[in-house]
């Protein structure tokens, strides 16, 4: 087995893996680091070592301890020290609210809910602030939280007001109903105007903190795009999601030789930069939880996005 796929990953916080010999006589908490998303820091990593949070097979562990081929790790994740987030008084560009759900345009650079290294400054810290009546289904750090978008992508992101709003935005996203439209500048000029990604995703074994399209311990993923502008050495693209995996789009295009500008991860160094990857959720639409009606908002590109696309155009 795989030591990037959890032998258990439940509820109730707790994951395991059985190490494989690639990850032999690494230190257990670089191992585990490697493992878990990387705004958890080490510092914390080696804190839940001391604590007990973090065994293997079963007994606590050194912090310098180095895992063998077999061991079993286990993490329990405690519960947060704080048991409230903080709202802060932060601007929201709101697209749509009311009693159920509200829809807002992220800026790039905000990361969605608190983290270890991220406690304050979220989008949840400013949606407590806001509205203040979130659902509690994921949770203390994730209220209303119903999926993603990375830090440095700019977009539509909706969060549900009351805990049957999100089950039903919830099921529409795992059922692939709901609509989410991209809009990314890659690099090259694609051969095709239009085409699907259908390719599995899953933890680079060479680079654990990033994906990468294979096969084993992986997800189904599928990305379908159409070429919007071309500009030589750069294609704008619209990006449509079937499913939600992790880092899906910007994989899928370095996949297919067309990673997006400005990507610190998936990116290349030489041509365009950017601070953060040319990544915009432009579009979002699912049916309302309460009025059964189907709703969809388009946010514009965002103002470097514009300007850059505006630079290319006048070359």
């Amino acid at each position: 087995m795989n030591e990037n796929k959890p032998l258990a990953d439940s509820e109730d916080g707790m994951m395991e893996w059985k190490v494989e010999a690639a990850s032999a006589k690494d230190r257990i908490d670089k191992y585990v680091k490697s493992l878990l998303d990387e705004d958890i820091s080490r510092s914390q990593i080696q804190l839940w070592i001391q604590n007990g949070d973090i065994t293997v097979n079963g007994a606590q562990v050194k912090v310098n301890y180095k895992v063998a081929e077999g061991d079993t790790v286990t993490l329990v994740v405690p519960e947060p020290e704080y048991a409230e987030i903080v709202p802060e008084n932060i601007p929201l560009d709101v697209y749509f609210e009311d009693k159920d759900v509200i829809v807002v345009n992220k800026k790039r650079g905000m990361v969605v809910h608190p983290a270890p290294g991220h406690s304050t400054g979220t989008l949840v810290n400013a949606l407590m602030h806001h509205c203040q009546d979130l659902s509690g289904i994921n949770g203390e750090l994730r209220p209303g939280i119903v999926h993603r978008i990375d830090k440095d992508t700019s977009g539509l992101i909706m969060a549900a007001k009351n805990d049957k709003a999100h089950a039903s935005l919830a099921a529409q996203l795992k059922e692939h109903t709901a609509t989410r439209k991209y809009f990314a500048l890659v690099h090259g000029n694609l051969s095709h105007d239009q085409g699907t990604v259908d390719a599995p995703i899953g933890r680079d074994p060479h680079d654990r903190k990033m994906y990468t399209v294979i096969d084993r311990n992986s997800k189904h993923a599928i990305t379908h795009f159409q070429v919007m502008e071309r500009f030589g050495d750069y294609t704008l693209l619209e990006l449509k999601l079937e499913t939600g995996r992790t880092h899906q789009i910007r994989v899928h295009m370095k996949f297919i030789g067309h990673p997006l500008v400005g990507d610190p991860m998936y990116g290349r160094s030489k041509g365009i930069k950017m601070d953060g990857q040319a990544l915009h959720a432009a579009v979002l639409g699912f049916v309302h939880p309460s009025s059964e009606e189907y709703l969809e908002f388009t946010a514009p590109l965002p103002t470097d996005m514009e300007e850059l696309l505006h630079a290319l155009r006048n070359r």
